[in-house]
């Protein structure tokens, strides 16, 4: 893959970019941004090693991409009209593109003429699955796996990313469990899932129902569930309470960023302690869900700064944080099985 981050390419400005650098870095090439040409994936990202940025697509041919990744997920999730022409270029190359967007590339007319004259795919992660526009059905009350959920004080704040690697611990110590993508990063990176933001409000909560449901009938006993929105942000709240109710988390993780003060509203972000107990309470009357640690985005800040950070964080909520992607999952992992024992 060659991806599309054409003066986006940041932590913060490129999550879908910055997501398959983490997980599918052997399957990336190159990242275009021209504001960015000459450094790597390492310098912008500190992850990612000598994955080089170019300025265009045509520099960036010569390392025999075969497929386009739009590496970033705005909100709206529609396509600059700037890149319209790169991913012309790129059709007529004969690129295959992949996109999270919520603007169909497949129903172009434009993109789809020319992706059938050149025989290429035009893949949207986001397009809604025609089986999972369903209304839950409370199939939660008979279900033996347990189920956890990522949740965050503000999107964009890395909540797949924490719960990915929860899960993988979970696996590596044997456990019989399962990663339900709910975005379409996230279903790049596992190649599948559900994308709950482009569902109809009213199958939601069916939808990641039936994503857990099917994990649980294939014998996954820990299912990790990746969060979307934030309960507290006016755009995207209902997402998270559809994907909460499609979940009926046994235990949550909640993800925050210590150097974030505001949302994007500019609202300041509330204390930790009060989300906790909104988050509870969201699931409290129907079962009992407790957070049971809090995953750290400490983007920004030294490893030294982000152990401080963690430390401020236990003191203040008396619960155990890490940054995962930085540090390893295992003290969450750790957390969450002594939950369940209980």
């Amino acid at each position: 893959m060659i991806i599309l981050a054409e003066r986006r390419f940041g932590p913060m400005t490129a999550k879908t970019a910055s997501g398959a650098i983490a997980y599918r870095p052997e399957e990336v090439v190159a990242v275009i941004d021209s504001s960015r040409a000459g450094a790597t994936a390492q310098d912008i990202l500190g992850y990612g090693g000598s994955i080089p940025v170019v300025a265009s697509l045509e520099e960036g041919m010569q390392y025999a991409p075969n497929t386009l990744l739009i590496g970033i997920a705005p909100p709206g999730g529609y396509l600059p009209e700037s890149w319209r022409e790169t991913l012309r270029k790129a059709v007529l190359r004969g690129l295959h593109i992949i996109s999270g967007l919520h603007q169909r590339l497949s129903e172009d007319a434009e993109l789809a003429r020319l992706a059938e004259e050149h025989h290429v795919v035009l893949t949207d992660l986001r397009k809604p699955l025609a089986s999972h526009q369903v209304v839950a059905r409370g199939t939660w009350k008979n279900r033996k796996a347990k189920t956890i959920l990522g949740v965050g004080t503000d999107c964009r704040i890395g909540k797949m990313t924490t719960i990915l690697e929860v899960e993988k611990v979970f696996r590596q110590r044997g456990a019989k469990s399962r990663f339900i993508a709910t975005g379409q990063t996230g279903i790049l990176i596992c190649g599948s899932g559900i994308s709950v933001d482009a569902m109809i409000g009213d199958y939601i909560a069916g939808s990641i129902e039936k994503e857990i449901d099917a994990a649980a009938d294939a014998g996954a006993e820990y299912i990790f569930v990746e969060g979307q929105g934030a309960l507290t942000h006016q755009g995207y709240s209902s997402v998270t309470m559809g994907l909460m109710h499609g979940t009926m988390p046994d235990a949550m993780i909640m993800v925050h960023q210590p150097t974030r003060e505001k949302d994007d509203y500019g609202f300041t972000i509330p204390p930790l302690l009060s989300l906790i107990q909104f988050h509870e309470d969201a699931i409290r009357f129907f079962k009992p869900a407790k957070v049971v640690g809090i995953g750290i985005n400490s983007v920004g800040l030294s490893a030294e700064e982000s152990t401080q950070a963690m430390l401020k964080i236990e003191r203040e909520t008396g619960l155990p944080a890490i940054d995962a992607f930085r540090f390893g999952g295992e003290k969450l992992a750790d957390a969450l099985q002594a939950y369940f024992r209980l």
